[in-house]
C-alpha cells in the first residue's frame, strides 16, 4: 500500500481528506531533492539549537551581585563577562529562527504551487511533508523549553541596560560588533514573545500568503488543514498509530497537529475554530485530552494562548470550554 495510506472516515466530506503519512521513513524523490537539501541544511542544526537552549543556565547570580554592589567593579566585570557569551548564544538561536523562516517558505511554495492540489502534493512529496512536520515539531519543542527559562529575558535586559549606559569601558565591548543596537532590538522583540519560534512561523506563513497574491489562499489553508487531519487520524486510530516504530512519533504527531492548527488560525480570515473550518477542532482537542497530561499541557497552552481566533464570537462555546 506504500508509505501513504488513504484513510476513509465518516467525516471525510466535511473535514477534507485524511492521510496516513510515514513520518518516520519518507525519503525524497528526485523532484523533491533540491528543496529537501536546502531545508535539510537548516534542520540538521535543530538538535544542537535545542541542546544549547536546554543547557542555558543564565547569569542571574552574577547580575544580582553586580546590581546590589554598583561600586564594586570586579562584580560588574564578572557579570558582564558572564552575560556576553550568553548573548552570543541567544543571537545564535535568533539567527536560526530566520533560517527556519526561509525553510518554511520554501516548503510552503513547493507544497501549495499549481497545478497540483495541496493534497496531491502531500501524496507525492512525502519527504517535504515530513520536513514541514519536523519544523513544527522543533518549533514547539523550542518554545516549550524557552517558557521555562525566565533567565533569558533577564540576561538580555541586563545586557541592553549595560550597553546603553556604557558603564563598563573597554570590557569586551567588541560584542557590539556581534550584537549591534539594531540586532539587539530585533532580538528583544523575538524573546519578548511567549512562544517566539511559533510567532516567527505564524508571521512567515502570513507573509507567504501576502507575498504570493496569485496563489489562492485555499492552497495554503488546505495544506495546513490536511496536515491537521493526518495527525488527528494517526493519533486516534490504533491501527495506524501502531505502525510507528517509536512512541516518540505520537508526541511528534501531537506537536505537528497543534502547530498547523495555529498556523491555519493565523492565516485563514475566519480562523480554525469556526463551524466552517476545515479542521475538526473538537476532535483534535479530544485527541490531545486523551493523552497523558504531562505530554500535552504545553500543547493545550499553545492553543489557548497563541491562536488568534479562539475567543471570537464565532467560536462555538463548547470548543472554548474544552480549552478552559
Amino acid at each position: 500500500m506504500g508509505n501513504l495510506l488513504k484513510v476513509l472516515t465518516c467525516t471525510e466530506l466535511e473535514q477534507g481528506p485524511n492521510f496516513f503519512l510515514d513520518f518516520e521513513n519518507a525519503q525524497p524523490t528526485e523532484g523533491e531533492c533540491k528543496v529537501w537539501n536546502q531545508v535539510n541544511s537548516v534542520l540538521q542544526d535543530s538538535e544542537s539549537i535545542l541542546t544549547g537552549l536546554q543547557g542555558y543556565k543564565g547569569a542571574g547570580l552574577e547580575i544580582r551581585d553586580a546590581i546590589q554592589n554598583p561600586s564594586d567593579m570586579s562584580l560588574q566585570e564578572r557579570a558582564w563577562n558572564s552575560v556576553c557569551p550568553l548573548v552570543i548564544k541567544l543571537k545564535t538561536f535568533y539567527s536560526f529562527s530566520l533560517r527556519l523562516e526561509e525553510a518554511l517558505k520554501s516548503l510552503l511554495k513547493s507544497l501549495t504551487c499549481p497545478p497540483l492540489t495541496p493534497t496531491q502534493h502531500l501524496e507525492r512529496e512525502q519527504a517535504l511533508a515530513k520536513q514541514f512536520a519536523e519544523i513544527l515539531h522543533f518549533t514547539l519543542r523550542f518554545d516549550e523549553l524557552k517558557m521555562r527559562i525566565p533567565a533569558i529575558q533577564n540576561d538580555f535586559s541586563y545586557y541592553r541596560r549595560t550597553i546603553s549606559r556604557n558603564r563598563i569601558n573597554n570590557m569586551n565591548l567588541d560584542i557590539e560588533n556581534e550584537v549591534n543596537n539594531e540586532m539587539a532590538n530585533r532580538m528583544s522583540l523575538f524573546y519578548a514573545e511567549a512562544t517566539p519560534m511559533l510567532k516567527t512561523l505564524s508571521t512567515a506563513t502570513t507573509n507567504f500568503v501576502s507575498e504570493n497574491k496569485t496563489l489562492p489562499l485555499e492552497n495554503t489553508t488546505d495544506c495546513l488543514s490536511t496536515m491537521a487531519s493526518v495527525c488527528k487520524v494517526m493519533l486516534e486510530t490504533p491501527e495506524y498509530s501502531s505502525r510507528f516504530s517509536s512512541k516518540d512519533t505520537l508526541l511528534f504527531c501531537m506537536r505537528v497537529m497543534v502547530g498547523v492548527i495555529i498556523l491555519y488560525d493565523h492565516v485563514h480570515p475566519n480562523g480554525a475554530f469556526t463551524k466552517s473550518s476545515k479542521i475538526d477542532m473538537k476532535g483534535c482537542i479530544k485527541v490531545l485530552k486523551d493523552q497523558p497530561v504531562d505530554n500535552v499541557e504545553g500543547l493545550l497552552n499553545a492553543l489557548k494562548f497563541t491562536t488568534k481566533h479562539l475567543h471570537d464570537e464565532s467560536t462555538p462555546k463548547n470548543i472554548q470550554s474544552m480549552l478552559q
